[in-house]
């Protein structure tokens, strides 16, 4: 029988029983494991780790345990370079987009609102999403971590917050997305680039009081809204400012 001692660190230990946390336990592995199949197994989604050691070696998720090794598991580094060493994952994402499971609509309205591609559909099924993620090169943002145990899904984030503002810090800080928020330029209802539009154009779709009032327009080529910077607009101008004060 092959064994294998493990070690994960910091955010990692959430997923593990309490019995296993913050400390070196050794354990059975099948015939054959690999690093990955073991990591997931002790309930540990294989999106949420960077960099894994195998008796102090960098090793990739395919590596099949042998007897006695010693496998030290680590999610992202927030205060240490790690470029000399070998990360999980090949290629990173040329870009940052994201789908959503049907429990973060609040989520992915924010991410949304603050101009970060995201799909979102309250009908969305596991396979589909694992589609999506895996056609688009997209994070796969979830509460559920068997989700993330999925095979073609390379990039995901447990979101361990409740809340939708308290989710969306989560993301921002785990992804240090702060400097690329880009507020009002997708269309909250469907995900498109909203763009710039003459008041001229759309005058006889508002409403007389908008008319009057509001001089900036911008419109969506996919459901043809129109928004304007009413008083909904200010709110949500206020709510950013909270969650980005920066911006």
């Amino acid at each position: 029988m092959v064994t294998a001692t493990f070690r994960f660190y910091e955010e990692l230990n959430d997923f593990l029983a309490p019995e296993r946390r913050y400390r070196e336990f050794t354990t059975p592995c099948a015939r054959d494991a690999t690093v990955k199949h073991m990591i997931e197994a002790l309930g540990v989604p294989h999106t949420e780790v960077e960099l894994v050691l195998v008796n102090g070696e960098s090793s990739m998720f395919d590596r099949l345990l042998r007897d006695g090794d010693r496998v030290a598991v680590y999610p992202k580094f927030e205060a240490f370079d790690i470029t000399p060493l070998l990360r999980v994952r090949e290629h990173p994402l040329r870009r940052t987009r994201f789908v959503a499971d049907a429990h973060l609509g609040g989520l992915a309205r924010l991410l949304r609102m603050t101009g970060f591609d995201t799909l979102y559909d309250n009908n969305f099924a596991d396979p589909e999403i694992e589609a999506i993620a895996t056609r688009d090169g997209r994070v796969v943002l979830t509460r559920d971590r068997e989700l993330l145990k999925r095979r073609t899904i390379s990039h995901g984030c447990y979101v361990h917050a409740l809340k939708p503002a308290q989710q969306f810090a989560e993301i921002l800080d785990r992804l240090d997305l702060a400097r690329s928020a880009r507020p009002f330029t997708l269309c909250l209802a469907c995900n498109a680039p909203l763009h710039a539009i003459d008041k001229t154009l759309v005058e006889h779709r508002l409403p007389p009081r908008v008319r009057e009032r509001c001089q900036r327009f911008s419109t969506c080529d996919v459901c043809k809204r129109v928004f304007w910077e009413g008083s909904h607009w200010v709110r949500m101008r206020e709510l950013i400012e909270t969650l980005l004060p920066d911006q």
